[in-house]
């Protein structure tokens, strides 16, 4: 398999080579500002290791990938405006809003959005266009619950504002690599894992969330737990060998 960097390579290609929409006009600089800092890509990069894995070929998997970077970045570009986390930075420097206005960083949002679901309508299988809007509306869902406090169930919350995209991430993989769903469990619980995991980290680095309301022991314990389980389903798969090449998304809480 190629390795992570490879394929955070590819994507990264990718995105730059897409064409939007002529009819955004001088729009498409604020999505591009969006973009362009790029992060670590892990949500396309998983989804890219997974078609390959199961078979299938990262090139035809490319469009899935792009769409899933794009619907995460519209997510961020919303979450950042002032009716929502009012965040000035993302990613060491001024948010979309910031540098475009409230307005057009809006628009750069529904458009990024839009343009996502352009690209998986180009596959002939319609059940990855349905794979990336089912969980696109889950998300949606946990933002709706976070924003409105409705957090006593926070393990539910972290399923649909994070998880849900990192299942996505596995699921169009499987689709793209046309694997059949009698075969598929064991990869979806692995990217089930996964989307826990890096909540559960991200609460860590931040200090909330699980780790603002659960001592630091067991919060580890949780992580720990999820490392395993998830590795577990991947190795059920057996995508997970010592010849990989390829670093699955399980070593952020080892060593």
């Amino acid at each position: 398999m190629r390795p992570a960097e490879e394929l955070r390579d590819a994507v990264e290609a990718h995105l730059r080579s897409l064409t939007f929409t002529p009819e955004l006009g001088q729009l498409e600089d604020a999505l591009r500002y969006s973009l362009e800092p790029g992060g670590k890509r892990i949500r396309p990069v998983l989804c890219l290791a997974v078609v390959e894995a199961a078979g299938g070929n990262v090139e035809q998997g490319l469009p899935a990938a792009a769409a899933l970077e794009l619907v995460h970045t519209f997510s961020l570009v919303h979450d950042d405006l002032p009716a929502m986390d009012d965040d000035a930075e993302r990613r060491g420097r001024p948010s979309a809003h910031v540098a475009f206005g409230e307005g057009q960083a809006l628009l750069a949002g529904d458009a990024l959005l839009a343009e996502a679901m352009r690209l998986v309508l180009t596959y002939e299988d319609s059940g990855i266009a349905r794979e990336l809007v089912d969980a696109t509306l889950g998300m949606i869902g946990g933002q709706y619950r976070d924003i409105t406090g409705d957090d006593d169930d926070l393990a539910e919350l972290h399923r649909l504002k994070t998880g849900r995209l990192f299942e996505a991430s596995v699921g169009l993989g499987l689709r793209v690599a046309r694997v059949p769903e009698s075969d598929q469990d064991s990869w979806r619980r692995f990217g089930s894992e996964v989307g826990l995991l890096f909540q559960i980290v991200d609460d860590i680095l931040d200090g909330d969330g699980l780790a603002g309301r659960l001592p630091s022991d067991e919060v580890r314990g949780l992580a720990e737990g999820s490392v395993k389980r998830a590795r577990a389903h991947l190795e059920s798969t057996g995508a997970c060998s010592t010849n990989s090449s390829t670093r699955w998304p399980l070593e952020p809480v080892e060593g």
